[in-house]
């Protein structure tokens, strides 16, 4: 069974899924040890590993690199946050190919222009396509996938770009009619009523997905009570423990002049060895370097 095949699986079965942000292998290995049900290959979290912002300056082939890195070091299905696809409906023929082949079980698409300002940002930029051209993009799409099992998700900015809830409804039942397999809704309003209130009057045939970020009050029991969110996306948790644990860590050595206080705070170096596969390699070189 496929990757793709058991990300779809898991959806129809077990109802709500939760999906954490990986900007690294290391990152993945943490997520899977916790008991993610998959993994979210983060534009996000990778533009601020570069230390840049999430505006499309990281280009598609080192978010494929990644992706790839992760891939090969997870047994969870990957979903693929490709941003706007890199391009129009061609472009995203291309980039389907290109991250089914990586490792992708799944991506999300969203109906912005190029370049996308990130959806959080305050006073961002926040445009977004025609219905119809965006109709072709996810049937472009839904036609380049190999497996039919790997997810299109369209994810619709209308909430954001401060269109309104009719106008989202009907972006998320047109683009079901292109072909998605799922509709991301997102909002940046810092209580759930917003993305509440579009679940209980979606109509249409297929789950929703959110990103809780800026709602972090929508645990996993209210999303189950809506009855029809299929996925729960974490969208930079990752990246933000990371930062919130090397700020601190940092700042205590320079304080302290030194690492004499802070080493025992931080996992061991043995830690480090483990998640690595030490172990496995190690036993390689006793059977084969003779």
């Amino acid at each position: 069974m496929t990757k793709a095949k058991i990300l779809r699986t898991q959806i129809a079965e077990r109802g709500l899924l939760h999906i954490m942000a990986s900007h690294s292998p290391l990152s993945a290995i943490l997520a899977e040890e916790a008991g993610f049900d998959g993994l979210w290959a983060s534009g996000f979290e990778l533009s601020a590993l570069y230390g840049l912002p999430d505006m499309s300056l990281i280009s598609m082939t080192q978010h494929l690199d990644m992706l790839r890195a992760i891939a090969g070091r997870s047994s969870l299905p990957i979903v693929a946050d490709i941003d706007t696809g890199y391009g129009n409906a061609i472009n995203v023929i291309h980039t389907i190919v290109e991250y089914e082949r990586a490792g992708a079980s799944a991506v999300v698409i969203e109906d912005k222009t190029f370049p996308k300002v990130t959806s959080l940002a305050p006073g961002g930029r926040q445009e977004l396509l025609r219905v119809e051209e965006f109709q072709g993009k996810v049937e472009a799409a839904v036609a380049a996938r190999q497996d039919s099992d790997f997810l299109v998700i369209a994810r619709t900015e209308a909430l954001i770009a401060g269109l309104g809830e009719p106008e989202a409804l009907a972006r998320a039942q047109a683009y079901v009619e292109a072909g998605a397999d799922l509709i991301l809704i997102h909002s940046k309003k810092t209580e759930p009523s917003e993305i509440e209130s579009f679940s209980r009057k979606w109509s249409g045939s297929v789950p929703l997905v959110i990103v809780p970020n800026a709602y972090p009050d929508l645990h996993a029991d209210r999303v189950k009570a809506l009855g029809n969110i299929a996925m729960m996306i974490y969208g930079n948790y990752g990246i933000r423990a990371a930062t919130t644990a090397m700020q601190e860590t940092f700042r205590r050595i320079i304080a302290d002049g030194g690492v004499q206080n802070v080493h025992k705070d931080i996992v061991a170096v043995e830690e480090v060895f483990r998640l690595q596969g030490m172990k496995s390699t190690k036993l390689n070189e006793q059977r084969y370097l003779r």
